[in-house]
């Protein structure tokens, strides 16, 4: 029986934990001694920005963290004003007003993926509450100065933990995010090479693929987020920034292409002649070996002796299908896109002026999952709110505050990666209490006004907590413990030692962090089948306006590249072994491309008849592939193909580009047909009579 991942992460840590838990120690010990010299009324919430500021303690990443916590901190104290301003004398007015304040904001995260932003959001809400509810538990004696104090004093609070953290990560035995970004910039690149491989191998199986396609996903993210970050990393940061983005969509574009080649070779093999069939068989072998290569110049030249290798070999075809003639192409289009991947992986070191812009993946936002998001905050915060309300009780203030904070950074998160995520934060605030209470108060109460003794007490503690923060399986953990640990001790100038006190503060964080576990079991989204198909009609959706760009491949690519992730996310939560909604995803990407691609080639053959049956094309190809996504196969496609093929062809004499378009339909009608049988056969659905396909088309 292997052991549990938290007692293998405190008794046998690695290097890297150690440092890391060394400069967090540091680093609270700044911000506690910064904001005690400045008098700062609760030197605790310093310590608590600074320990926010310790996941993913890397350089770039902690400037941009600690910039969005001031930012939100900012604006949730302005708001937190303007409420006390409007309705100090109606005290139900104002709790109902940041309910709604903090509703919006948990709804805003869940509009953005990158975690630095979600936490200027948490902030946003958090600091609104801690200003209004401090204000609203001592209403008698509050004036609009005093307001105002607050407001500013919990501001620069976490302004102060923020910036004592950032220094100690600059000046500290410094990690970079460029560090971080090649590593997982050339995990994606082999992942991705492994994973072109594995589509081409005649043997490869369904599990095979998906599981190198959920892994290239997962890390394209990641990278797509600290594209953001690294910018924040000296001069050359926004250079790397930009290749980190280029190197995310041009990835993207090699899955797409790699669908089609994989998926006919597969499906439709008596139409593979013996020359495409050596086509496949370079493409294997080259990738396996540019995958092996220990430099990016070997890897970029056995790149371009592969281009050339399949250039000489299209020039050698003869009679060869349109079919065929047009996946020899997009072999090419796919090794173009691998050069550029393999020049902005380089670029991650070594400035390149001549790579283009792209743009970072989008996040994809679904007006639903915010409201349910933001609603389930708000809920959280109200159940606190009638709590205080109830009881008059101080211990009711960490109901409602903290757990609406983990609410808002946990919102992301799907409903089978939550609960155990909850459950760790829950035990890591259960063991916080009583080594708080027995261990903590008992000493610091001796340490009162004696920094250098209160850093002494506290830095046992957090040594051990960090060190669980630092591994992502115990991070829950170290959460768990480290922000109940500092707001139950609450170490100040003038803190004192109140069993009372701090027996109720403890009871509220245990009691909420509760709350907020029940609640999210209880509001969760739709399932995960419904959430699906509404990512597959925003796919669709996307497909019908995708000529409405000026630069619709990087456009199509950064929408869809969290989609994919998403589809892939649910389809593991299903524990369904067929996967075919991820592999629709795939289609979808594949359907864009081919898109882009079709108004490439006909080009020269545009006149106001194309392009009014472009537009039709593409209206049926997005109806086409959600009747697909159905089980249902559209006829009408072929006639649509058919029809715009024809006006194409009246435009001028076939050449070369024409015969590649109408290689491009027919592997389009393939797709679609297969697809089609592929859901319905997945989903036990009945054979549909030709009257009810078409009724349905």
């Amino acid at each position: 029986m292997s052991p549990h991942p938290l007692l293998t992460q405190l008794l046998t840590p690695n290097r890297y934990a150690v440092i890391f838990a060394i400069k967090g120690v540091v680093a609270m010990a700044l911000a506690l001694f910064v904001s005690m010299a400045l008098q700062l009324d609760r030197p605790y919430w310093a310590m608590v920005s600074a320990i926010f500021l310790q996941i993913r303690p890397e350089s770039g990443l902690v400037i941009e963290k600690a910039l969005c916590l001031i930012v939100g901190s900012a604006a949730g104290g302005g708001f937190g004003i303007l409420v006390l301003a409007l309705l100090t004398p109606y005290p139900l007015l104002a709790l109902g007003l940041l309910t709604l304040w903090i509703g919006l904001n948990s709804a805003a995260s869940s509009m953005v993926h990158n975690l630095n932003y979600i936490y200027a959001f948490a902030m946003a809400g958090m600091t609104a509450g801690l200003v209004v509810i401090l204000v609203m538990a001592d209403a008698g004696t509050t004036n609009s100065q005093a307001v105002f104090t607050i407001a500013q004093a919990r501001i620069s609070e976490i302004a102060t933990g923020a910036v004592c953290a950032m220094l100690v990560s600059q000046l500290l035995w410094p990690v970079t995010v460029k560090d971080g970004l090649r590593v997982n910039a050339r995990k994606v690149i082999n992942s991705t090479l492994a994973y072109l491989k594995l589509e081409l191998e005649p043997g490869s199986s369904h599990k095979q693929r998906h599981q190198h396609a959920d892994e290239i996903l997962e890390t394209l993210v990641a990278v797509n987020d600290d594209s953001s970050a690294v910018t924040y990393e000296g001069p050359e940061g926004s250079g790397r920034g930009r290749a980190a983005n280029l190197l995310c969509n041009k990835v993207m574009s090699l899955l797409a292409v790699t669908q089609i080649m994989g998926r006919f070779h597969r499906n439709h093999g008596d139409l593979v002649s013996p020359a495409f069939s050596e086509v496949l068989s370079q493409l294997r072998r080259y990738f396996g070996e540019i995958a092996e290569a220990d430099s990016y110049q070997e890897g970029y030249r056995l790149a371009h002796e592969l281009r050339r290798s399949l250039l000489e070999q299209r020039t050698g075809f003869r009679n060869e299908s349109a079919i065929v003639t047009r996946l020899t192409r997009t072999a090419l289009e796919l090794v173009s896109d691998l050069v550029v991947v393999l020049r902005a992986y380089n670029a991650l070191e070594s400035r390149d002026r001549t790579l283009l812009k792209a743009p970072m993946l989008e996040t994809h936002r679904d007006p639903l999952v915010g409201l349910i998001n933001g609603f389930r905050t708000a809920v959280i915060f109200g159940i606190g709110a009638i709590i205080w309300i109830q009881t008059a009780s101080s211990a009711a203030l960490m109901i409602m505050i903290m757990p609406v904070v983990f609410s808002v950074m946990f919102a992301r998160f799907s409903l089978a990666e939550l609960t155990p995520i909850l459950r760790r934060v829950l035990m890591g605030a259960t063991v916080a209490i009583p080594v708080a209470l027995f261990f903590g108060l008992g000493l610091l109460s001796w340490a009162s006004g004696n920094v250098e003794l209160l850093m002494l007490v506290l830095a046992g503690p957090y040594f051990f907590g960090l060190l669980a923060l630092a591994d992502r399986a115990t991070l829950p953990y170290g959460l768990g413990f480290c922000i109940p640990f500092t707001i139950i001790t609450q170490p100040s100038n003038s803190m004192t030692f109140n069993a009372e006190s701090a027996l109720n503060i403890a009871l509220g964080l245990f009691v909420g962090i509760s709350i907020l576990y029940w609640v999210f079991k209880v509001i969760t989204p739709p399932d995960s089948r419904f959430m699906q198909r509404r990512l597959l009609r925003s796919t669709a959706r996307d497909l019908t306006v995708i000529d409405d760009h000026e630069n619709p491949e990087n456009w199509f690519n950064g929408r869809m590249g969290e989609r994919l992730l998403r589809l892939a996310n649910y389809d593991q939560s299903s524990e369904s072994s067929e996967r075919y909604m991820t592999d629709l995803g795939f289609t979808g990407l594949n359907l864009g491309h081919v898109s882009i691609r079709l108004r490439k080639l006909i080009q020269d053959h545009r006149s106001p008849t194309v392009d009014r049956l472009l537009k039709e094309w593409q209206q049926t190809l997005a109806e086409t592939y959600l009747l697909s996504a159905r089980g249902v196969m559209n006829p009408g496609f072929r006639k649509v193909n058919a029809r715009l093929l024809e006006a194409i062809h009246a435009q001028g004499d076939p050449d070369q580009k024409t015969v590649v378009v109408e290689g491009m339909f027919e592997r389009l009608a393939l797709t679609m047909e297969r697809t089609a049988r592929t859901v319905a056969e997945a989903t036990g659905q009945p054979k549909l009579s030709s009257a009810e396909t078409e009724s349905l088309a």
